[in-house]
């Protein structure tokens, strides 16, 4: 939900301003804004469960020792049904993942032009900026590349998990022996090829669907939300009220999905085929 529209700019103009990143200047175009709010969102999910985890009574529980038990009893429970290996690290890097991707996408229920607006000020009144060459984009899973960043990381994990469990010489084996299972020698040779490019297909299929799965409908959510920020005041609250009121549902879903995904594809990396 937002404010309505800065009256020197043109929609096209606004809208154009609204999904223009911070730039760094490091040749490819380092994302400043996705990299700064993506960090302090983690710093945050970091500092208040660390908080928590500290002050934590035996006794009868505050609320905020509630809602953490709540989340962390859920994602536990979600690990246990659906990973069947032993695991020290599973269990913390599923909680992590919902709870960092949830915060990064709840960005988009801020008002559209609250903090880029703030920006432009800092930017104007400390470093003589043009306003309309300050750049802020707020919601950090809206960037293709944050999403693919984060999918990528997971399939050098599925790598990593298959690794651990197989050994280096029994992944490379389940590489160019599965999914077309041979019996003979000859056969198994002449069915490598197949099963290593279904391998590779399937590995790189991965990510792309993990990271264009949650980018799509985040990229979706802000630009919904900014084109409700263009319709004069009286009617963006109207429309705007009740898309932020289904957007939760969103937001905790697409967390939710990167998570169980996730576990799932590190439940299958361990598994002998």
């Amino acid at each position: 939900m937002s404010e309505t529209v800065h009256v020197a700019q043109t929609p096209t103009q606004y809208i154009q301003h609204h999904l223009t990143f911070a730039k760094a200047n490091l040749g490819s175009g380092f994302h400043m804004d996705t990299f700064w709010i993506a960090l302090a969102l983690g710093l945050l999910f970091v500092g208040v469960f660390a908080y928590v985890a500290r002050k934590a009574t035996p006794g009868v529980p505050g609320r905020l020792q509630n809602f953490v038990e709540l989340i962390v009893e859920m994602v536990d429970g979600q690990v246990k049904d659906t990973f069947h290996a032993k695991s020290k690290v599973i269990g913390p890097l599923a909680l992590t993942i919902f709870c960092w991707v949830f915060l990064m996408n709840a960005m988009d229920f801020l008002p559209v032009d609250l903090l880029p607006t703030i920006a432009q000020w800092i930017g104007m009144t400390f470093f003589g900026a043009d306003p309309h060459h300050v750049y802020l984009r707020v919601v950090p899973t809206a960037d293709v590349n944050q999403t693919f960043a984060m999918s990528l990381t997971v399939m050098f994990m599925i790598i990593g998990f298959s690794i651990a469990s197989k050994g280096l010489f029994g992944w490379i084996k389940e590489v160019f022996t599965a999914p077309f299972h041979a019996e003979t020698p000859l056969m198994i040779i002449l069915l490598a090829p197949a099963n290593f490019a279904m391998q590779v297909v399937e590995l790189i299929a991965k990510p792309i669907s993990l990271a264009l799965r949650l980018f799509g409908n985040m990229y979706a959510g802000e630009l919904i939300f900014i084109l409700i920020a263009l319709l004069p005041w009286w009617v963006n609250w109207v429309l705007g009220t009740p898309w932020a009121i289904f957007h939760i549902l969103v937001v905790t879903l697409q967390a939710f999905v990167f998570m169980m995904l996730t576990i799932v594809y590190l439940s299958l990396a361990v598994e002998d085929h």
